[in-house]
């Protein structure tokens, strides 16, 4: 199999056997772990619309991983702020009729400060962050991709990004345990937790098509999928 027919999938061939696919889905996970890719491959298969939160966009990001405790507020600032917009501007559609996969989940954005804000500045970041989050609309299906430190820190030294290659395995262990306490409790939308550590969304179709599969039954409640229990 060449290059091209790894990374190609047909959503003709997608067998939906009568399902809807969830109408606004929701991608989450720590740097490196494959949301974005996710996104665009689920916006591609239903033929939704992407919503992505640009990081390349945020010129404080830079100097964020050369000084985390010098630019993280700035940083931090601006991707509420970008995320929000986003946000307001999905609400100027047709909410009733979202057909939308994202790669970022607006609840979450305060993990990211809690980690790298001081108690003043996240103080500061909660107020701003209550007040524009409050009309948020919910997704129909939240996806949280899981991987090692070990496994993020690969793809991000693979990938090649100038900047990211300050990022450290100290600070992908504090990102990963973030990340599981909130999903942890997390209930305010049905939640697909996907061991994304052996498999690369972006290379293939068979995991891919497996996870579609998959998440076209799901309505309600807490699923877990781990591709090496398939097939």
């Amino acid at each position: 199999m060449n290059a091209n027919s790894q990374h190609s999938f047909d959503p003709a061939n997608l067998d939906l056997r009568g399902r809807t696919p969830p109408g606004y889905i929701a991608v989450e996970g720590p740097i490196g772990v494959g949301k974005t890719t996710l996104a665009r491959r689920l916006a591609e298969a239903f033929n939704y619309q992407v919503l992505l939160e640009d990081a390349h966009e945020n010129p404080f990001l830079e100097r964020f991983y050369q000084n985390r405790k010098e630019a993280a507020l700035a940083t931090q600032l601006f991707f509420l702020f970008q995320r929000s917009q986003k946000i307001a501007d999905l609400r100027q559609t047709d909410i009733f009729e979202p057909v939308r996969v994202s790669d970022f989940l607006i609840d979450k954005d305060p993990l990211f400060a809690r980690i790298n804000l001081d108690p003043d500045e996240y103080a500061l970041y909660e107020k701003v962050f209550q007040q524009l989050t409050i009309d948020a609309p919910l997704p129909d299906l939240v996806i949280y991709l899981q991987a090692s430190p070990d496994r993020l820190l690969d793809r991000i030294l693979t990938r090649g990004v100038a900047s990211e290659r300050r990022i450290d395995r100290e600070y992908l262990e504090q990102i990963n345990e973030v990340y599981s306490e909130f999903f942890l409790y997390y209930d305010a939308a049905p939640l697909l937790i996907v061991n994304a550590n052996e498999i690369d969304l972006s290379q293939g179709h068979e995991d891919f098509s497996q996870l579609v599969d998959y998440l076209l039954d799901i309505r309600s409640g807490r699923h877990y999928f781990n591709p090496t229990f398939f097939g």
